[in-house]
Order: C-alpha cells, then sequence, then structure tokens
C-alpha cells in the first residue's frame, strides 16, 4: 500500500522543515523524511551549537581585558564539560521544538532512510510513499582531505563531540566553518594553529575584511600558517598528532586535528537517477530559478543545490517561496539571491553584503566603481594596551554617478548585528548620499557607515 501526499521532503532541516510548515499551512497533505535528529546541520552540528561555542569563548575575552576598567578578578576556571553538556541540552531542547512544530502542523514524519524510486515515489525502509511533488533538502556532510593519515583528524562535525578541550589543536582549512572553529578553541584557551593554502583565509570576501582578519590574528590569535597544503597526519609513539605540509612544514604536538576543508552535498545513495534528476560530479544538485531539478515534479533547496549562499536563511527562504507557489496560489513566488548579508563568527565577527570591490569592478567596470573605507580602533579599546587592540574595518562599494550602495563590508565588534540594517538599505538601492544624509548615532562603530 502506497500514502498519497501532495509534497513529500527528504530531509528535515532548516529548508525542508520550512517548507514543509508553510505547504501545509496552506492545506497541502505533507510528509517529511529524516534519518537522524530534526533541524539539520544548523541546529545540531552548525549555527546554533557554533554560536553558543562563540558566546563562550567572546565571555573568555571579555574576562581577560576586564583589568581595563578596573575590575580585579582573582581567576576564574573553565569548565568545558560543563559548557558542552549545558550547550547540548540546547540542542536537544531544540530537537524537541521541531518535532512539535511537525506535529502541530499536521506533518507526517518518517524516520529513516528515503530512495527515489521514481519523480515522484520516495521509498522510506521498504515504505512506499507517493506525492504530488518532492522536494531535496537532505543538506550536507563534512569531507576530508583525500592524505595518509586523515583518519587521525575530526571534521568539523565531531568537534562537537570532543569530550575534553584539546591543548594544542590545528584547523585546516580557509572558509567560515574553519575560521570561526579555529577562534573559538584558541580563545578558549587551547593553544591554536589555522592553516590555509595560500595567503589568507576567506578567499571570496572583500579584501579588505580578510587583511583585518589577519591582521587581528597577528594580534591575539590563533596562529595562522599560510601556503600550508596538508600532505599527511602522523600519529606519534607518545600518542600526539603532527600534521606535515607539502613543502615539509610541520605542526607537532597535537592533540586534535581538525578538518574544515568543505562539505559536500548529502546525495549518496537517494536514487535520484531513477528520478531522472540530473547531479553534479561534486554530488549538487542543479536547480532554476523556482528550485526545479531536470525532473519537473522534483525540487531542491538548501546546501544540496551547491549554491554560493550555503546559510540557513537562505534555505528557509527559498523553501517557503517555493511552497507558497505550489500550494499558496503565488505563481511567481521564487527566491532573489542578490545581496544576500551573511556573517562570520571570528574574533571580532566579520559581516557583508552585496558586491566585494573586484566584484564591483568586474560587473560595472572599474572607472564606475567608487568605494569608501576606514579603519579605526572601537570605543571598547580606548582604555586598553595598544598592543592588545583590534582595528574595525569598513568599506562601501559604489557605483554610478548616483553612487547606488552595491556593497557593505564590516569588520569588527558588532559587526554581526549591525549588518542586518544596512542590508535592507542595499537591497532598497540606497545611495551615498542616503547614507551622507542619515543622522548618525554616537558613539558607536555603526556611526562611521554614515560619515564616511
Amino acid at each position: 500500500m502506497t500514502d498519497e501526499y501532495d509534497l513529500i521532503v527528504v530531509g528535515g532541516g532548516s529548508g525542508g522543515m520550512a517548507t514543509a510548515r508553510r505547504a501545509a499551512a496552506h492545506g497541502a497533505r505533507v510528509a517529511m523524511v529524516e534519518r537522524h535528529r530534526l533541524g539539520g546541520t544548523c541546529v545540531n552540528v552548525g549555527c546554533v551549537p557554533k554560536k553558543v561555542m562563540w558566546y563562550a569563548s567572546e565571555t573568555a575575552a571579555t574576562l581577560e581585558r576586564a583589568a581595563d576598567y578596573g575590575f580585579t578578578l582573582d581567576g576564574y576556571r573553565f569548565d568545558w564539560q560543563a559548557l558542552r553538556e549545558a550547550r547540548d541540552a540546547y540542542v536537544e531542547r531544540l530537537n524537541g521544538v521541531y518535532a512539535r512544530n511537525v506535529e502541530r502542523a499536521e506533518i507526517d514524519l518518517y524516520r529513516g532512510t528515503a530512495r527515489l524510486q521514481d519523480a515522484q515515489t520516495v521509498e522510506v525502509d521498504g515504505q512506499a510513499l507517493r506525492g504530488r511533488y518532492l522536494l531535496l533538502a537532505p543538506g550536507g556532510r563534512p569531507t576530508r582531505p583525500a592524505i595518509p593519515g586523515a583518519e587521525h583528524g575530526i571534521d568539523s562535525d565531531g568537534f562537537f563531540e570532543l569530550a575534553e578541550q584539546p591543548r594544542r589543536a590545528a584547523v585546516v582549512g580557509a572558509g567560515y566553518i574553519a575560521v570561526e572553529l579555529a577562534g573559538v578553541l584558541h580563545h578558549l584557551g587551547t593553544e591554536t594553529a589555522l592553516t590555509v593554502r595560500r595567503d589568507s583565509p576567506l578567499r571570496g570576501f572583500d579584501p579588505l575584511l580578510r587583511e583585518a582578519l589577519t591582521e587581528a590574528m597577528a594580534v591575539d590569535g590563533p596562529t595562522l600558517h599560510t601556503g600550508f597544503v596538508p600532505a599527511a597526519c602522523e600519529r606519534q609513539g607518545d600518542g600526539s598528532l603532527e600534521l606535515v605540509s607539502e613543502d615539509g612544514q610541520r605542526l607537532a604536538g597535537l592533540d586534535t586535528v581538525i578538518w574544515a576543508t568543505g562539505r559536500r552535498p548529502a546525495t549518496d545513495g537517494l536514487g535520484l537517477a531513477s528520478a531522472g534528476v540530473e547531479v553534479r560530479g561534486d554530488g549538487s544538485i542543479p536547480v532554476d530559478d523556482y528550485q526545479r531539478t531536470s525532473a519537473p515534479s522534483v525540487f531542491a533547496v538548501g546546501d544540496v543545490t551547491g549554491n554560493d549562499f550555503p546559510l540557513t536563511p537562505v534555505a528557509i527562504a527559498a523553501g517557503r517561496r517555493l511552497a507558497d507557489r505550489l500550494f499558496g496560489g503565488k505563481a511567481d513566488s521564487r527566491l532573489d539571491y542578490r545581496d544576500i548579508p551573511s556573517v562570520v563568527f571570528s574574533h571580532p565577527p566579520l559581516g557583508t553584503v552585496g558586491l566585494t570591490e573586484p566584484e564591483a569592478q568586474s560587473v560595472y567596470g572599474p572607472d564606475s566603481v567608487a568605494c569608501y573605507q576606514t579603519r579605526f580602533f572601537p570605543m571598547n579599546y580606548a582604555l586598553a594596551p595598544q598592543e592588545v587592540k583590534r582595528r574595525t574595518a569598513m568599506r562601501l562599494v559604489t557605483v554610478g554617478a548616483e553612487e547606488r550602495v552595491v556593497g557593505v563590508h564590516i569588520f569588527g565588534e558588532g559587526a554581526d548585528e549591525m549588518l542586518q540594517g544596512f542590508a535592507v538599505a542595499v537591497r532598497m538601492g540606497a545611495t551615498k548620499a542616503d547614507l551622507d544624509h542619515t543622522v548618525a548615532i554616537h558613539p558607536t562603530s555603526a556611526e562611521e557607515l554614515v560619515t564616511l
């Protein structure tokens, strides 16, 4: 016997959950298939537990600087295990919230492994489900380099399983996950190295942000090793690890090596060929502007699509708009992937929306682009010794005679919170003059963006 649905969602993460609930709100009969914990990467091994750890590391940094403001601390002790238990309990509560949301929305939840039989049929551990539409939102999995000894390290998911705090660690990777994990470990007291293949991390970000991040790392860590291409990870006689580069550099005495070298779409074993769904060589699923795959009744959202914005809010927004189109009568509903803001929770954080300076020059031509930028010590460092100060850096990218703002890039304390409002301004087509005519809030770092 085959159960019939309007929509079958494969994956109970951010994108799948948002689509399923919105479709159900429109009156569709919806099934969801998930073999692991509800919430996907974000809730379980991504945004949520990462941000908890980041807050902990920021608290440690604040304690270290308390003397600047006259506080005398008699010493404090950090308990990794206590933090881990509290963090995991919080995540477990969120898993429960997701489960209750599914129940309230009257979505049928199937716990098991999904495999497509055709473009409208999904088999879940031997049970057949048939849907008018299928949505693929299985997320992704971390990858490891194909080098000898890679099994001695852990991946970014494994970071959240660490029972004890490493004394010495190396994080391998140049993306935002690597930067964030290295920063968290370092500021919690682990002697941490961040290794990157080229000259800096975050290669796709505006050059000003990369420069500012590199400068901040030089001030207070983690230790950045550039031009480090991993060749092997070796287990030593004392149980420690040694990371070796292609040119012979060695990082020895490590307790932990963390591979933060990318993620791969979790499409293996989904049976996509049986449904006529095209798959790229890296396992991602190509979609058009309306999230449609090569099979007319099959759609995909989130990390599995391999888009340039593997972000939770992007998957949620794309999924909701898809449900509005399929079941809510909004025939043209789709996500516009232009000017999507994003934040890296480095120390301090950085935020970006719109085009980088090189991107703007490529699109509009160098003569049409004007940039305004500043670098300064935020007021929070007014009483700090010079050697521990970290500069804030900001850049506005404008185009045309009207100087329309097409990019805002911020590195510094509060960047994560202040960027959201400026992202609205970019979406609305604000010009440099609009920012100039806005009265500043003083004293803040954000005022610098309207007084450049």
